[in-house]
């Protein structure tokens, strides 16, 4: 059962930490197999290859944002994989020249104005598209977990949102953007698709963005409720246990031991509770439907899908990440301590360097940059089987 990967990044302006419209210029010196434009021009995503193995997908992983940010550097700026940029404008005013693109920021306006952030998608491989519909259900409940696990937005515009995944709530204003609903197969899914598409909500399927979706051009079921992750471990964490999610779900399907109840009324709100948390506070537990801190869910989750790792031969890797990040805690923690303790150019100084694959180990001289204050508010309660491409993609 293979997966993939495709990142977001920010581009910024390394001395202002601003995001700068610059992605033709970082693109014309990558691989445009590899790295593609996002609606924006501070954006730029990146499609990995294809992967049995975590080891695999890790230098995979690692080695496209070793070029990504060659690239960048060359031309003095630097890339940012975060659910936002801390200093985000606005309104971006720089979408891509792409007619599909310009028609989104027609017709949605500030919601397409404002689609200022990143996200990381997970592709795993499935039998069939039947398949991947009847499954959606079931571990749709446990996405909000990983979610928590990826929470890396706390601030917006220079302000602390409260949020540890802001991007989170920014994403769910577009229409078809959430939990999943339940569907009998494929043919009553993409019933509803066309039906979206007919009446005007949307122009077209690929702008489905629910949390997970069975892809349009792979074989694959697409985990998409993510924010972009500064460590790459992170990535690698989900992707284990996204296609842990994928493979334990078919097994219970295929025993008939599990069938969704139809009710996902509540995800929707688990999903905020993960964006409002992340590991920080409760989540939502998928089994009791009750608050519960957010480790002793994360912990129920690597409980579930232990068979399925360990057949895979991840559960060593997977279980020391989950307990790493349980550790750390999640990046929006990370970044609002370094804020807390110095200023927004010092979060955006961590964030380059966790994307680069190192660690920031001391504060920027404030004798040559300018101190950004923030407000902190009060607190609150992959490929398909035959003829796989090398890459995933949209």
């Amino acid at each position: 059962m293979r997966m993939g990967v495709e990142e977001e990044f920010h581009i910024l302006e390394v001395e202002s930490g601003l995001l700068v419209p610059r992605a033709g210029q970082v693109l014309r010196r990558l691989p445009r197999r590899s790295f593609t434009a996002e609606m924006h021009q501070s954006t730029v995503e990146s499609n990995s290859g294809v992967h049995d193995s975590l080891d695999g997908l890790y230098a995979d992983l690692a080695g496209m944002r070793r070029r990504l940010d060659s690239a960048a550097a060359s031309l003095g700026l630097a890339m940012v994989a975060a659910g936002t940029a801390p200093l985000a404008p606005a309104a971006s005013g720089h979408p891509t020249a792409d007619p599909r693109y310009r028609h989104m920021v027609e017709e949605y306006r500030q919601v397409a104005d404002e689609q200022l952030i990143c996200g990381a998608q997970v592709h795993v491989d499935v039998p069939d598209r039947d398949t991947a519909v009847g499954i959606m259900c079931v571990l749709s409940p446990w996405l909000p977990v990983l979610l928590a696990l990826t929470a890396s937005s706390p601030f917006w515009q220079g302000s602390d949102t409260g949020y540890a995944s802001w991007r989170t709530l920014l994403w769910q204003r577009w229409p078809t953007a959430g939990p999943v609903g339940c569907f009998s197969d494929a043919a009553d899914y993409d019933a509803a698709v066309d039906g979206l598409v007919r009446s005007g909500v949307i122009s077209d399927a690929g702008m489905i963005y629910y949390d997970v979706r069975p892809s349009a051009h792979l074989q694959t079921l697409e985990l998409r409720i993510c924010d972009a992750c500064p460590r790459v471990e992170t990535v690698v964490l989900v992707a284990g246990l996204f296609r842990a999610l994928v493979a334990d779900a078919l097994e219970r399907r295929a025993a008939g031991a599990e069938a969704c109840d139809g009710r996902h009324e509540w995800v929707r709100g688990a999903s905020w509770r993960a964006a409002r948390s992340g590991l920080g506070g409760t989540l939502v537990d998928p089994e009791t439907r009750g608050e519960a801190p957010a480790g002793e869910v994360v912990h129920k989750l690597l409980a579930r899908l232990r068979p399925a790792l360990e057949a895979r031969g991840d559960w060593q890797t997977v279980s020391a990440l989950a307990e790493s990040a349980l550790a750390d805690g999640d990046a929006a923690r990370r970044i609002r301590r370094i804020a807390q303790e110095e200023d927004l150019l010092a979060c955006i100084d961590m964030l380059i360097a966790e994307t680069r694959g190192e660690r920031r180990d001391r504060r920027r001289a404030s004798s040559d940059r300018r101190r950004i204050p923030f407000s902190v508010p009060g607190p609150a309660g992959s490929a398909s089987h035959a003829e796989a491409p090398e890459t995933v993609g949209r």
